[in-house]
């Protein structure tokens, strides 16, 4: 590799390793093997640099994770069944992948105070909803149209963050895919409130 591909490789382990926040170039450098001369020259500077990063670390985890999740529902069961499989993979590629979203969830924080970090997020945003009806819907982002990824994007991408930040809060609490697809049919249907006598929910679970 050169210096620009050995600088993109070091400033995604180090954003693994240490966070947005606590990454300085000289880490980067230290973990590239390159020099700091070559930051500004490849990338114009490091917050350019860590971007890029982050980028290329959301697109490799979506290559590796999208197939594994939408691997643990079975195409032949029913469509409630398949959507809560397919949560309990996302559910599972969180764990599997700790790092990587406790790192999102720093890189989140800097959107109020870095315009260009958050233009950046807006531009990948449309790619990412049509993304994720093709995790959910076990298709290819080719079938992915305009509609659906206005509609059916923007709810499943709604759903994918709520589990996500429910899990980085308290992974032993976060819902299974059963209980959110259980908790969308009450909503669709107009009967959220428990009923007089219905059973309580177990011991440890979110009411």
């Amino acid at each position: 590799m050169g210096h620009r591909e050995d600088l993109l490789d070091g400033a995604k382990r180090c954003l693994l390793e240490k966070g947005w926040t606590r990454t300085t170039a000289r880490d980067i450098v230290a973990a590239s093997g390159a020099n700091l001369a070559s930051i500004g020259y490849h990338y114009g500077s490091k917050e350019a640099l860590m971007m890029e990063a982050f980028l290329q670390l959301t697109a490799e985890w979506a290559d590796e994770a999208a197939p594994a999740i939408a691997s643990a529902a079975d195409p032949q069961a029913p469509r409630e069944e398949r959507l809560a499989a397919t949560l309990d993979g996302v559910i599972a590629s969180f764990a599997k992948d700790r790092e990587f979203w406790s790192a999102q969830l720093e890189v989140v924080g800097q959107l109020v105070k870095n315009p260009e970090l958050r233009s950046k997020f807006a531009a990948v945003q449309p790619g990412g909803r049509e993304g994720m009806v093709a995790l959910f819907e076990g298709v290819d982002d080719s079938e992915v149209g305009p509609e659906a990824t206005r509609t059916a994007g923007a709810f499943y991408y709604a759903v994918f963050v709520g589990l996500w930040m429910q899990w980085l809060i308290d992974p032993a609490a976060a819902p299974t895919g059963r209980e959110i697809v259980e908790g969308a049919r009450r909503v669709l249907a107009g009967t959220v409130l428990d009923e007089p006598g219905e059973p309580d929910a177990p011991e440890g679970a979110e009411g």
